[in-house]
């Protein structure tokens, strides 16, 4: 008797901790998406894709990121850490380090090896230079390392970020057209992976080819097929459809697929096969998968946003969304998932576009500025003194300085002055400025929020709204603008009430919510404000 009432008692905790988490997080990232897509292409969406979450789930209207640069390695890695760039260290997608003076990759790692099928360079990659824990490293910790965490993107960082420190895998996509990974995760891949990238899985969509996905009568949101503002996929005559994407692989790789809203399709494929053979969501221990999308940023950068390739491929991806959410509903259960879905950034509108429509606004490449601060350093002070310039940050040589005997604090003024008269500059912050951040300074406080001191410059400039220092098609991001920080940001699933705010939020909240939600500690770098709307169940 007393034995039946010990396993009843056992029974009952058991499903009580069981109901505080669900079966499997889903954590999905679009990248460079920025939140107005929801909405221009909203009326040829279909009702079970983007528009299953949004009337269903609860979604932030205004979300942002809270820091500049707006680049995607700091984008994930800030969603999942719930902190900035300033705490977790990932300044950029690469960046010159002042400590190391070199320029160095955000997972770069000399240390380990690719595995699978990939070149030596594209899997040397691990989370080193992360210097925070990660929601996804908190499940891990919470379950005693038996909830499983999976994560897998087109690119390395959109897949290692995310995955964190203690993840049993992460996966990125080969130019060999396989899913591969570092032995930082293991000396060899699942067996499963191995059998999927052994069926090429890649080939179909590039015989196929790239045509429109609906009439083109669908496509009055963005400007004609062939227009000016767009640049060329893989040597394509001009930006139209159809795009012959065998030609294209045959010349280049299976790396073209990137450029295509195909690489979102192959990476849900992926992802289904992952919770199939992972078995994920299927025990009471709560698992964690990361997905990230990235080929609508290889299309935006390339095309840009109001291209119809960009349409093209949010419309095929609302239709993988749905896809992707039956697949859940099926596998893991209604009501097992918790899911999320964001971006790592938004974009700017093509600058050229902008000019035609008479807005005094221009495209200022990154080798002219620095060529212009070379220019100055040598017609003031008779040598070159800039050691780099990158992601908007000024790199002075100290050693030339030193030896020239120059009043550091003199040469910051100069190059600031001389910066604030550039036509695209807006402001220029120094290191010390940066630092003494008293926080009523807007833009300061995104400049700081993004600033390691052991690895940023000794000055950062913001340019002026709407000026970019891209080419002039297609597009980028970076800046502390709303056009590149203003992104979606959707909770749907497990426990989620439906729903919406109109409040200002910060990308940073999202980690800490889910900790709170799920009942996990927080990752250890985070400031700790959540999104109490998500907490709130009725």
């Amino acid at each position: 008797m007393k034995k039946s009432i010990v396993l009843l008692t056992l029974f009952v905790i058991s499903n009580l901790s069981a109901q505080q988490r669900p079966k499997l997080v889903v954590g999905i990232v679009v990248d460079q998406m920025k939140m107005e897509y929801l909405y221009r292409f909203s009326d040829d969406f279909l009702p079970n894709g983007f528009k299953r979450l949004i009337d269903n789930g609860y979604v932030f209207q205004n979300m942002h990121y809270n820091y500049m640069p707006t680049y995607t390695a700091p984008g994930h890695a800030s969603i999942y850490t719930g902190t900035t760039p300033a705490t977790h260290g990932i300044v950029g997608n690469e960046w010159f380090s002042r400590t190391l003076g070199k320029e160095m990759y955000c997972t770069d790692d000399a240390s380990v090896k690719t595995v699978g099928d990939g070149t030596p360079e594209e899997g040397a990659m691990s989370p080193k230079n992360l210097q925070s824990t990660t929601i996804t490293d908190e499940v891990r910790m919470a379950t005693n390392f038996q909830g499983k965490v999976i994560a897998m993107s087109l690119k390395d960082r959109g897949a290692i970020l995310p995955a964190g420190h203690f993840a049993n895998w992460a996966f990125w996509y080969s130019k060999t057209g396989s899913f591969i990974s570092s032995s930082f995760y293991g000396e060899k891949l699942p067996e499963w992976v191995s059998q999927f990238n052994s069926e090429k899985h890649y080939m179909p969509y590039i015989n196929k080819g790239w045509d429109l996905y609906k009439p083109a009568s669908t496509y009055n949101e963005s400007l004609p097929d062939n227009n000016p503002y767009e640049g060329k996929l893989y040597g394509s005559v001009a930006p139209v459809f159809p795009y012959d994407l065998k030609k294209m692989y045959e010349k280049n790789d299976a790396g073209i697929l990137r450029a295509t809203p195909f690489g979102n399709d192959l990476l849900a494929e992926f992802a289904m096969k992952a919770i199939e053979k992972e078995e994920l969501g299927k025990d009471n221990i709560t698992d964690f998968l990361t997905v990230s999308f990235s080929s609508t940023d290889y299309v935006g950068h390339l095309l840009g946003p109001r291209s119809m390739e960009l349409q093209d491929t949010y419309l095929r991806l609302d239709q993988t969304i749905a896809d992707f959410l039956n697949y859940l509903d099926k596998t893991v259960g209604k009501d097992n998932y918790l899911l999320f879905l964001t971006a790592d950034h938004a974009g700017a509108e093509n600058v050229i576009y902008l000019k035609d429509h008479k807005y005094n606004v221009d495209n200022y490449p990154s080798k002219d500025v620095k060529k212009s601060l070379q220019d100055f350093s040598t017609k003031t002070f008779g040598v070159d003194l800039i050691q780099n310039y990158s992601n908007f940050n000024v790199f002075f040589n100290k050693q030339i300085i030193k030896d020239k005997t120059l009043d550091l604090v003199k040469v910051k003024q100069a190059f600031k002055e001389f910066l604030i008269s550039q036509p695209q500059v807006k402001k220029v912050y120094t290191e010390e400025e940066i630092l003494a951040n008293s926080g009523n300074d807007y833009y300061l406080n995104f400049v700081a929020k993004g600033y390691d001191v052991t690895q940023n410059g000794d000055l950062v400039i913001i340019d002026k709204p709407g000026d970019i220092e891209y080419s002039i098609t297609g597009t980028s991001h970076g800046t502390p603008y709303s056009y590149d920080t203003h992104v979606p940001a959707i909770f749907y699933g497990w426990h989620i009430k439906k729903g919406e705010s109109y409040d200002k939020k910060a990308i940073t909240e999202i980690a800490p919510t889910i900790a709170q939600k799920i009942k996990v500690s927080f990752p250890n770098g985070t400031e700790a404000k959540v999104l109490q709307e998500v907490l709130d169940e009725k």
